[in-house]
């Protein structure tokens, strides 16, 4: 071989090894991309007792379709058909667990008179929300019924003074410093129904009486699970397991569970409550039930990651839920989430 033909042969090479390097290059990217959506599919797809770690990334499933659909797009040019073929299902099965199906609460009892009320939740981070603002939200939301988790007696002081108690004046209120209290205040005549037993926060339960000729009553629980960290883990399994067991039993009342329940849709604990395992009642996510469920409520401020879920409106399968809506409340790094609910009568 002479020697220009030897350099032109050299010069074939290089570009080969570019694009060799280039092809591993991208299936190392794709590969990298796909292990921490792999490692949420393993944690969503099991519905195992994960220990805190696993519990926390459960969280932010929706979120893991970002490192998915990254991996998917890497393969392409990856040369690699078992790469693109594994990329495309994991991607396709977070895009399923994004639309899970889930029974509308508001096509479980389509006949009969009903009562509607505005209901909202809201965490006030430590007493911390700023009262003005929960007052006003509530008088522009018409809202009938507002249950407040972490609720201190400065915060009630200050609700009051801004004149909560022309628009809501029944309440049934358990003060705690810190994160522990929680009150619930509505518009119509209610009853101190005692707390749950057992959890780690104070959740009152109430008995509303909406007042019409042929009687409709609603039972409502401000609730408030122990957040999954440290040693929380188990006491946020059993806060979940009691909630459970609310309201069952013979001649069981319409049910609302509203307030911060430390649990998206992708925990199996969650779905589970929601599925009445255990001898519990059939209860709906009213986010999940509209298509409305990847709405986040927290973090609203303080913490640099992505938004989820943990604040829900949860009812009994007779309930309707519709007009689902998320505000920020300044003071709280918890969203306020409201719904109108229609409440069967008689």
């Amino acid at each position: 071989m002479t020697a220009a033909g030897s350099r032109r042969g050299l010069g074939r090479r290089k570009p080969r090894k570019r694009a060799t390097r280039m092809v591993l290059a991208f299936r190392w990217l794709a590969a990298g991309a796909a292990a921490p959506a792999a490692a949420a599919s393993l944690l969503r797809a099991t519905s195992a007792d994960w220990p805190v770690l696993g519990i926390q990334l459960l969280s932010f499933v929706p979120w893991f379709t970002v490192p998915a659909t990254a991996a998917f797009l890497l393969a392409l040019p990856a040369r690699s058909r078992p790469l693109q073929l594994l990329t495309a299902a994991l991607l396709g099965v977070q895009i399923v667990w994004l639309l899970p199906v889930s029974a509308s609460p508001a096509a479980a009892n389509p006949g009969g008179p009903k009562v509607q009320i505005r209901a909202m939740t809201l965490n006030a981070e430590l007493g911390g929300a700023e009262a003005e603002d929960i007052v006003k939200l509530v008088r522009e939301q018409g809202v009938d019924l507002l249950a407040l988790e972490e609720f201190t007696g400065g915060l009630e002081d200050r609700l009051a003074a801004a004149g909560l108690l022309s628009l809501l004046p029944h309440q049934v209120s358990h003060p705690r410093d810190g994160a522990g209290g929680a009150a619930v205040y509505s518009s119509f005549p209610l009853r101190d129904a005692g707390v749950i037993r057992g959890t780690g926060f104070t959740m009152p339960v109430v008995d509303l009486d909406l007042g019409t000729v042929n009687g409709a009553a609603l039972q409502v629980v401000a609730v408030h699970c122990l957040a999954p960290v440290g040693d929380g883990l188990a006491r946020w399994r059993s806060d979940l397991a009691a909630l459970a067991r609310t309201g069952t039993g013979s001649g069981s009342r319409p049910l609302l569970l509203a307030g911060d329940f430390n649990a998206t849709f992708d925990h199996h604990e969650f779905r589970a409550l929601l599925a009445g395992t255990g001898g519990g009642r059939e209860l709906a996510d009213v986010a999940a039930s509209l298509g409305d469920r990847l709405i986040p409520t927290w973090p609203m401020r303080g913490y640099s990651l992505p938004g989820i879920t943990l604040d829900h409106l949860v009812t009994s399968q007779d309930i309707g839920g519709t007009a689902y809506s998320v505000h920020r409340i300044p003071g709280t790094d918890h969203a306020a989430v409201l719904a109108t609910l229609a409440i069967p009568v008689g």
